[in-house]
């Protein structure tokens, strides 16, 4: 687990605009290593982790493209049903909601990368890392879900 830099864009909404950021950061050898788009309101919003947040910046600004960074806490996780949830499940035991996610491969076999935005970073990765690391110090506390 890590927290990595999450670079949020605003897009038209048109043909060829995702595709003239990616080759940019391709030409500039940036790595897309997870990305999300949506749609909102005629606009395109474009998350992206990349392997140098930098030229990222650079790159976009470079096109006349509006843009914020934050950061985002990377999980490894097992790719096998069930696993998600018991993600999730563990923080929602903690009060901590996650605001918005998203999911890549990862380069470790059989495992995917959870990308996750929440209300407490800081303790999200410490309760994430207890419980990987077999030593949970849960209070007991029921998760909100089942209330």
């Amino acid at each position: 687990m890590e927290f990595v830099h999450e670079v949020t864009a605003y897009l038209e909404n048109k043909p060829g605009r995702l595709a003239k950021i990616c080759s940019s950061l391709a030409h500039e050898k940036v790595n897309i290593r997870a990305m999300s788009v949506m749609d909102s309101n005629g606009k395109s919003v474009l998350r992206l982790v990349t392997d140098d947040l930098d030229p990222t910046k650079r790159v976009l600004t470079s096109l006349g493209t509006e843009h914020t960074w934050s950061d985002l806490l990377a999980v490894e996780i097992d790719n096998k049903p069930g696993a998600l949830a018991k993600v999730l499940e563990r923080l929602a035991e903690e009060h901590i909601n996650v605001e918005y996610a998203y999911g890549s491969n990862s380069s470790a076999a059989g495992k995917s990368l959870g990308l996750f935005h929440t209300s407490n970073p800081k303790r999200a990765l410490q309760v994430l890392t207890e419980a990987s690391n077999g030593s949970d110090h849960s209070q007991g506390r029921r998760p909100l879900h089942v209330r």
